[in-house]
């Protein structure tokens, strides 16, 4: 018989009361929102998670002193992911809203995408990755959102900003020369390639899995230059 999940911790989510669960079974970890059936994250649904990061650092990753911004620590994959993928002159900012969540990846959850937090190329910062795209015009070579469901926001209506015509263009002021937006999503959006191309980018959508290779539910990622 299977092992059950079993649950392991809670965190709040800031701002509207809600909370975030993280169930272990075994070696697999599972991320949930009370409340609400079925996992957000799970350690062994990590594939387009990497191709966010992939698709993004690839184009940046010859930069000296290349400077990343992830909104959305998640489990970790991400992360990990453009760590790999940049030289070691580079700095990942990986901006998370919820402090539990950080707390839980320098715990056992860590090991699931290598202790990505304890490379000296990264840099932690809690609260909205919004707030660090409204400061740093010109800041980041790669801006990688993953934050809620995408677009279609599932637990924060305040993340609706990031996918907001304002938002875009903030993130847009916030890239350097030549920078690159990567927003991942569980679901397409065809309105919101639209509102990509209105603030003025040239943008590409890729379909990726959530297993690799090949396998799993279909996300998409767009990428806007």
């Amino acid at each position: 018989m299977m092992a059950k999940f079993e649950e392991i911790a809670t965190a709040s989510i800031p701002g509207q009361g809600g909370e975030l669960r993280l169930l272990q079974r075994n070696d697999e970890f599972s991320i949930r929102i009370a409340g609400k059936s079925g996992d957000l994250m799970n350690t062994r649904l990590h594939g387009s998670e990497e191709a966010l990061a992939e698709l993004a650092c690839r184009r940046v990753a010859d930069r000296a002193d290349a400077r990343v911004l992830i909104g959305g620590l998640g489990m970790g994959f991400t992360l990990a992911t453009a760590l790999v993928c940049l030289a070691n002159d580079a700095t990942a900012v990986v901006a998370e809203l919820v402090p539990g969540v950080v707390e839980w990846n320098r715990g056992p959850l860590g090991a699931a995408a290598g202790y990505p937090l304890k490379d000296p190329r990264t840099q932690v910062s809690l609260g909205d990755v919004g707030e660090l795209i409204r400061k740093g015009p010109g800041g980041f070579d790669a801006i990688m959102l993953d934050v809620d469901n995408g677009p279609e926001g599932l637990t924060r209506r305040e993340n609706d900003w990031l996918y907001s015509p304002d938002g875009l263009a903030a993130a847009q002021a916030a890239l350097r020369p030549d920078g690159i937006l990567a927003v991942w999503s569980a679901g397409q959006d065809p309105a919101f390639t639209e509102r990509l191309k209105r603030v003025g980018f040239l943008v590409e959508e890729v379909m990726v899995r959530a297993h690799r290779p090949g396998k799993g539910a279909k996300h998409w990622i767009w990428l806007a230059w």
